[in-house]
Formats: structure tokens, C-alpha cells, sequence
């Protein structure tokens, strides 16, 4: 955002209410565009997981995809406590951290009720989380959950070693957002000050995914 100040020689405030203006604006068309498709029969679900300024104070997006197509069906920014060895530093430098993925999950599959058949087949990894919550608001659809794999070095650490991989569209498109997003690609400056930004920028960069598939669909017939 700095750099878009700086190109534009404009002051980085008007570059965040931009931001601020269309990521909203951006979140509101994809909410259009999915009530104009068909309902998925077959989704893709879990969790891409990324920081708030400091990799103690983790961030969570969990995304929906449809398979095959790989549109982007809905997603949701959340906070999560540390993991692994950065538990301790961050219970000294910011206390206990809320765990906001389970209202974050219950408020994304509320919302892909609408875009998503009541008998679709779900695909995730094993999480016991995600099959009580899919019980809950699909109760109806199939559901599989694979077991998680190691990354390959490509595809900026989202896509699986070797093999078949069975939630491919999510993974691929995981990798395609952390990609075209600055502050998701690992090792960088760019990094997240405030998560509501975070859901702007995704916002921006979904509805450019969706209407360009949108677009190479149409262009083919």
C-alpha cells in the first residue's frame, strides 16, 4: 500500500480508504455473482493460515472452493492462538489469543447455504472440527475427509508432495491467493497490521480470480 502511494505519488491514507471503499464494494459482488450460479454439488474446505504483524498472533482464512472449476464459493479472516514453539512468546508478548475460527467456520457455512446443494459432497482433511460443523448446517451431503500431507517446495508451500491429491482445487487455489496477495506470500515484508484489512485485500483479489474464470468460461462457450 505504501508502494501504491508512492507510484501514485498520492498520501497512503487515500490508498487505505481505497482500499477500504472497493475491498467492501468487492465483497458485496461476490455475494452477487454466487447467487447468479448454480448451486455447487461438490466442495473443497479448509483453512489457509497466515499472521497478524507477528507470526505469534496467527490468522486463519477459511475458504470453501468448488471442485473442479475452482470458484471461489466464500471465506472468512479469523484470529487463533499460537501453535508449536511460539505458544510461550505469545502468551508473554500478547496474552491468551481468542479462538475465533469455530464462530468464523459457523458464520462461513451459514452463508454457503445459499450457494452450495443441501446434498453436495464435501472434501476436507480430518479435522473432527469440520465433519460436527458440516453435520450441522448440511446435514444431508456426503462427506470425505483425507488425511493431510506433506507441501512440495512450489507452490508457495500449499500444494502436496507427490501423489494424487484429493482436495487439489482448494490447495491450487491456496497457492494462487498467496500468490497475487502480498501479505500472504511466505517470507515477506509485507505483512498484515489489522485482519478487517486483510478480508479487503481478499476480497479484491477473489472477485478478480471468480470474474476471470467467469470470463475464460464464457470465452469458450
Amino acid at each position: 500500500m505504501r508502494e501504491c502511494a508512492r507510484v501514485l505519488k498520492i498520501n497512503k491514507k487515500t490508498v487505505v480508504r481505497k482500499l477500504i471503499h472497493m475491498g467492501l464494494r468487492a465483497q458485496i459482488r461476490l455475494e452477487i455473482l454466487n447467487k447468479k450460479r448454480r448451486l455447487a454439488e461438490v466442495m473443497e474446505f479448509d483453512d489457509l493460515e497466515t499472521f497478524e504483524h507477528s507470526k505469534c498472533k496467527p490468522l486463519s482464512v477459511t475458504l470453501a472452493v468448488e471442485y473442479k472449476t475452482r470458484w471461489i464459493l466464500g471465506y472468512e479472516v479469523s484470529s487463533m492462538p499460537a501453535k508449536g514453539l511460539l505458544v510461550a512468546k505469545s502468551l508473554k508478548r500478547y496474552g491468551k489469543i481468542k479462538d475465533q475460527r469455530p464462530k468464523a467456520r459457523a458464520n462461513l457455512l451459514k452463508r454457503l447455504q445459499k450457494y452450495v446443494s443441501q446434498e453436495a459432497l464435501i472434501k476436507s482433511d480430518e479435522s473432527p472440527f469440520y465433519q460436527r460443523d458440516f453435520l450441522k448446517y448440511f446435514p444431508s451431503a456426503r462427506m470425505e475427509a483425507y488425511k493431510g500431507r506433506k507441501s512440495s517446495l512450489s507452490g508457495q508451500g500449499e500444494l502436496k508432495k507427490g501423489g494424487f491429491d484429493p482436495i487439489f482445487s482448494l490447495n491450487h487455489t491456496c497457492a494462487v491467493l498467496r500468490y497475487r496477495t502480498s501479505r500472504l506470500i511466505r517470507k515477506t515484508w509485507n505483512t498484515t497490521k489489522k485482519k478487517e484489512r486483510l478480508s479487503l485485500h481478499l476480497a479484491l483479489v477473489i472477485l478478480h480470480h471468480n470474474l476471470s474464470l467467469l470470463e475464460r468460461l464464457n470465452s469458450t462457450g
